[in-house]
């Protein structure tokens, strides 16, 4: 694997890809902070949240998300707004790596950056990987093909500085694809107990972080997590450049995914 370019001004960040155990931290925007958002130092997570339930999360919480069924619609969108292509395709927050095969599948060779060296341990057996920040991604400007973040988006209080990074490392006719659950349904909100009628409650324009959950087997009563209203989300693609030209929504009865297709 072809070294990681270092990024002016921001000091060393990757020289290499290396085991991840090895990797260096560089400050944290994803699988982040649990806390309240006053706990960040200068606007950095200090703490993976992830590393404590990454083997939770391999094992009984994302491979029924992510599996051939695809209950959530996320292979539709990947094969929709993704498509068929070669070259490097960077995970940005990979997790485990559960979805590598599927960029695989469609001609891309993938590769991922996590903070949650954790959930990165079981990555490592499904694509290289690197310990980093999304907001600091060490790779040069222009340098890849494509560029995925898979349900991320609510694990990152700094999503529109991470749109930002994409656009920057994009190469010229490059492509961004976000899968994310969807800000309209999904949330401290909305009440998905009931799988027949999802009731919103007042809430949605609130950005924000919240632990509030309508369940106890999923993500956000364990690490919390970040809403951004649609506006204010579509917003952020705008200010960092980027031009959507597709979209796709997943789930059913009431959607759960929301994707953006973006250059």
């Amino acid at each position: 694997m072809a070294a990681l370019a270092r990024r002016r001004g921001h000091g060393d960040v990757l020289d290499s890809w290396v085991p991840t155990w090895r990797c260096r931290t560089v400050c944290a925007t994803r699988k982040g902070w649990t806390g309240p958002l006053g706990g960040w130092l200068n606007g950095v997570m200090t703490h993976a949240a992830y590393d404590e339930i990454a083997d939770w999360y391999e094992s009984e919480f994302i491979r029924p998300q992510s599996e051939a069924d695809d209950p959530l619609g996320v292979h539709d969108a990947l094969r929709e707004l993704l498509g068929p292509g070669t070259g490097r395709c960077l995970e940005v927050g990979c997790g485990t790596g559960v979805y590598a095969a599927a960029f695989r599948d469609l001609g891309w060779t993938p590769i991922g950056v996590d903070l949650s060296a954790g959930m990165l341990r079981h990555a490592a057996a499904r694509l290289p990987v690197a310990r980093a920040d999304a907001t600091r991604l060490p790779f040069a400007d222009a340098s890849l093909p494509a560029v995925i973040a898979m349900m991320v988006h609510t694990d990152m209080p700094g999503y529109p500085a991470v749109l930002g990074e994409v656009r920057r490392v994009l190469a010229p006719g490059g492509v961004f694809v976000h899968v994310g659950v969807h800000p309209c349904f999904c949330g401290a909100f909305a009440d998905r107990a009931d799988p027949a009628a999802t009731v919103i409650r007042p809430g949605y324009r609130d950005r924000g972080f919240s632990r509030d959950s309508w369940t106890s087997q999923g993500v956000r009563d364990k690490v919390g997590a970040m809403h951004f209203p649609l506006a204010e989300l579509l917003g952020a693609f705008v200010a960092a450049g980027l031009t959507a030209d597709g979209f796709a929504e997943g789930g059913a009865p009431t959607p759960i995914t929301f994707s953006v297709r973006a250059r």
